[in-house]
């Protein structure tokens, strides 16, 4: 058993507790790891914020990590102690009708526990004080050690630098293939990306990869806008600053609606506006962002009946682990951007303050 620091959610709206916690040994087809660097995503904070149906307390949130394999349990044999890797809130088993079906990335293997905060076999291997804590989201990166299963860990170059890469975890390659996998965007096209955050940056990145001739991103922060154009925005709005809908100033801006768009915010009334700016016969959008338990979306039949496709991604749509390596080497070689979605690196120990930067905008 490693005794080591963790950012305990000991439960709903509270900040984490820095506390020192017991990560048990690695059992059958699992892996334990020293995180070296993580990150924070919005989906940490709507569970801690009680408003995720499956959120479990107390548990060791974290999604978004890399770090190093410290130990391996029996029968682990795509990693070994001293790999870097990075963990994968999607696995991928290779095995189940998901794995196999080329049109999907969601691996149902270790769905149930997962989603319980349990590893596979139904037990945690976090304790605190002598009480049980519940993994996230399968990884738990908000702790110096954390055991995830081994179908859900990734082995990248050892090279990368751990504080960049962590990002690949969740945000970047999301919104990234967003763009390049579900949306499949098409060279010439035009593409409105809403909210723009770190996803919607990677999903304005993605876009242009994929040969966009004009890309308009749309947040009601405007701090935003100058980051957005350095990854390809060619213009920013605020639906502020209108009169009328944003979806009917979309429109008009471009002789008849985007022909992708992507919803980056997680909220319905903008996954609405975001299909309803897409172009008659053709336009495509992709619900990316997670909208808080019970909430609907709606738009009048007519608008899907005149061609319109809504769309929905996890994870990008990669296979995590065929994949995540492969974004490392496309980091490495210049390929794509990670170093520029990095705002602040702070110490473990104020990771609260990374929340309040994180609602804060910045």
């Amino acid at each position: 058993v490693i005794k080591c620091k963790a950012a305990v959610a000991w439960e709903t709206g509270k900040p984490l507790s820095i506390e020192e916690v017991e990560v048990a040994p690695p059992k059958a087809h699992e892996v334990r790891i020293k995180i070296v660097a993580t990150a924070l995503c919005h989906t940490d904070a709507y569970t801690l914020s009680g408003a995720d149906p499956e959120g479990c307390f107390p548990v060791i949130l974290g999604h978004e990590g890399a770090g190093i394999v410290e130990s391996v349990g029996e029968g682990v044999t795509k990693v070994k102690p001293g790999d870097t890797v990075i963990p994968l809130y999607i696995p991928q088993c290779g095995e189940c009708k998901f794995c196999k079906n080329p049109k999907t990335n969601l691996c149902q293997k270790i769905r149930v526990t997962q989603g319980k905060g349990l590893m596979p076999d139904g037990t945690s291997r976090f304790t605190c004080k002598g009480k049980q804590i519940y993994h996230f989201m399968g990884t738990s990166t908000f702790s110096e050690y954390t055991v995830v299963a081994d179908i859900s860990v990734a082995k990248i170059d050892a090279a990368a630098p751990l504080d960049k890469v962590c990002l690949l975890g969740c945000g970047i390659s999301t919104g990234y293939g967003a763009a390049v996998n579900t949306a499949k965007v098409e060279p010439g096209s035009t593409c409105a990306v809403f909210g723009l955050g770190g996803v919607g940056l990677a999903a304005i990145m993605g876009c242009k990869a994929a040969g966009a001739s004009r890309i308009i991103g749309i947040d009601i922060n405007k701090n935003t806008y100058a980051k957005a154009k350095e990854f390809g925005a060619a213009e920013c709005i605020s639906p502020q600053d209108f009169e009328k809908p944003i979806q009917e100033v979309l429109v008009e801006m471009t002789d008849g609606g985007v022909d992708y768009s992507f919803e980056c915010v997680g909220n319905v009334g903008v996954m609405r506006a975001a299909l309803e700016a897409c172009h008659k016969g053709w336009g495509v959008s992709v619900i990316v962002g997670v909208a808080a338990a019970g909430q609907e979306i709606s738009t009048r039949p007519f608008q899907l009946v005149t061609g319109r496709t809504w769309k929905g991604t996890a994870f990008g749509g990669w296979k995590s682990v065929d994949n995540v390596p492969k974004l490392v080497t496309e980091y490495m070689s210049k390929k794509i951007k990670v170093d520029e979605f990095v705002t602040h690196t702070l110490p473990f120990d104020r990771i609260n303050e990374a929340f309040d930067l994180m609602h804060g905008g910045k």
